[in-house]
């Protein structure tokens, strides 16, 4: 069966168990394209409890897991939906952008949902073990000049994700080929952490708030430089930038909410409204840092601006890393 097609087929079978059209803020759901945990979970949670305990929503929102195609199934589903469920949020993040700008989502674009809003940020990091001879992001980059095949990278997700695309700026900054880097794959971060505190990878480019939250839970690591623009509040203020480090690099990793396009300007309004009210709310900002999340707040056109923006970008790095994109 053709890729699109059985993406349709799937996204109807899906959504004929959705949400029972009410108005927007009325039995709202928040829709994760991965299974239980990890980030996808993490955000529907986080804004559950913010729109509620800020009474944006009378009922407690719905949480359902749509898995499938690393986030397609989901996409597809809000875009084939008849009619349209204005009740339904979805979860995306930088990982989601990265996926459309290489089309892995089928023959769906950025320009096929209405994107609602970012509701914090991560930022990607270049770790080392605690004991490790790298005291300095200039000395991993020293390294890999010589010989990026004697410096074992490692993270989760396979050539061309996230965590992949990290270590390859990360390579291309330090004057050596991306193609000769030597990258270890893993199921998640937790197993790249755990090899490198084994000694069977050097340096693991992973997400600043994951390996803060594992550091204070004993992980003996040591975080070179996060990447981003500036430094980063809180128990990491002291440690520096990549671009203070040496290497031009911003990786930024946005948590935020797309619509269907189905949806109309008068309900695209009143979640516009909710969401801009709960990210200005002390209330919700305290949650989202309780949660490892940095600042970051796009509502409405601000977000669309920067998803396109950040797609443009991706798309560039494609091209000079020579990925190959699904037709």
């Amino acid at each position: 069966m053709p890729y699109p097609i059985a993406l349709a087929l799937i996204a109807s079978a899906a959504f004929a168990t959705g949400a029972a059209a009410a108005g927007p803020l009325d039995q709202t759901e928040c829709i994760a394209p991965a299974k239980p945990g990890g980030g996808f979970d993490l955000s529907c949670k986080l804004v559950q409890r913010g729109l509620l305990d800020g009474r944006f929503i009378t009922t407690p929102m719905h949480l359902r897991y749509l898995p499938g195609g690393i986030g397609a199934v989901a996409y597809s589903s809000v875009i084939s939906q008849s009619p349209p469920q204005p009740n339904a949020i979805v979860a995306f993040s930088g990982g989601s952008l990265l996926n459309l700008a290489q089309r892995k989502f089928g023959r769906h674009t950025e320009h096929d949902v209405r994107w609602l809003a970012a509701i914090g940020t991560d930022y990607g990091a270049v770790v080392v073990a605690q004991d490790s001879p790298y005291q300095t992001l200039a000395d991993v980059m020293r390294a890999m000049k010589a010989d990026p095949s004697k410096v074992a990278l490692g993270a989760g997700g396979t050539i061309g994700s996230q965590d992949w695309m990290k270590a390859a700026l990360l390579a291309r900054a330090a004057g050596a080929s991306p193609k000769r880097m030597r990258f270890v794959a893993f199921e998640g971060g937790g197993e790249a952490i755990r090899a490198l505190e084994g000694g069977h990878i050097q340096v693991f480019s992973g997400d600043a708030a994951e390996t803060l939250q594992q550091i204070q839970a004993g992980a003996r690591l040591r975080i070179l430089a996060v990447m981003s623009d500036q430094r980063l509040p809180g128990a990491l203020s002291q440690v520096p930038t990549a671009r203070e480090a040496g290497a031009a690099i911003s990786w930024p990793i946005v948590r935020g909410f797309y619509l269907g396009p189905g949806v109309s300007d008068a309900d695209y309004a009143l979640w516009s409204d909710a969401f801009s009210r709960m990210l200005a709310s002390p209330g919700f900002q305290q949650l989202r840092a309780e949660r490892g999340l940095f600042p970051m707040a796009l509502v409405g056109k601000e977000l669309d601006r920067y998803v396109h923006a950040q797609i443009a970008q991706y798309r560039e790095l494609v091209r000079e890393f020579g990925l190959q994109t699904v037709p």
